[in-house]
């Protein structure tokens, strides 16, 4: 008896692989929007991942877009907690 062949398990694996990278980007894609829209959530942010904050920060100004930082210091220095 012929052993059986490895496709159809490549083939589930890739698919696999594939579901979980577009899931990623997704998730990706919708932590920045979420960042980008509420200074509320990157002040959570900042507390709970400042790394990836952080990171969002600089992809901005990567881009071209400045002041996103200033305004969220100037907006939480001023806030009473």
């Amino acid at each position: 008896m012929p052993p059986k062949p490895m496709v159809p398990l490549a083939k589930k694996l890739l698919k696999g692989v594939i579901v979980l990278e577009l899931l990623g980007v997704f998730g990706v894609y919708g932590l920045f929007q979420k960042m980008n829209t509420s200074q509320d959530f990157r002040s959570t942010m900042k507390k709970r991942l400042p790394s990836v904050l952080e990171v969002f920060y600089q992809s901005n100004e990567w881009a071209g877009i400045y002041g996103i930082r200033e305004r969220d210091q100037d907006a939480w220095s001023t806030k009473i907690n």
